[in-house]
């Protein structure tokens, strides 16, 4: 299995309320901003270039907003568990309760998508979808990312 690539820090995970899909992406550029020294528009700015071709919307309640963006040396990520469910306009079709968000260097075109893989299997497993969506808490949202890529890595 391939090793999970991205950088996840525990004050990259947290729990919100936004109430639409446009509040989720400055919440998710606000938090990448303030947790990896980045700047906010420049992210904001990128996920909302990304999901103008599409949404990120995976599915299963869950979106996986991304961007690649300029003066990254690696992946970075960050979980947004929401407190309500928001339309985020899914294949599915069903509303989402947790967003991942992933943000690569900006030539790092394998990577990101070595990045973006890894995560669509984690939430697709079962267990890890059911562990993840009834987690009660941001340390408990972080330790199963972290366990599952560290787990990955081996």
């Amino acid at each position: 299995m391939t090793p999970v690539i991205f950088k996840l820090l525990p004050e990259a995970v947290w729990v919100d309320a936004p109430v639409d899909k446009a509040a989720i992406l400055t919440a998710l550029a606000r938090r990448f901003a303030k947790v990896y020294a980045l700047d906010e528009s420049e992210v904001l700015d990128g996920l909302m270039e990304r999901e103008a071709l599409g949404s990120t919307g995976f599915g299963r309640s869950i979106a996986l907003p991304h961007a690649r963006i300029e003066g990254l040396r690696r992946p970075v990520a960050a979980l947004l568990k929401l407190e309500a469910p928001v339309d985020f306009a899914a294949a599915d079709r069903l509303p989402v309760d947790l967003v991942i968000g992933l943000l690569s260097p900006a030539n790092a075109g394998a990577v990101h998508l070595h990045a973006l893989a890894a995560l669509s299997r984690l939430v697709r497993d079962e267990h890890m979808h059911r562990a993840l969506t009834e987690a009660p808490d941001t340390e408990t949202l972080y330790a199963l990312l972290t366990n599952a890529s560290d787990r990955d890595a081996a």
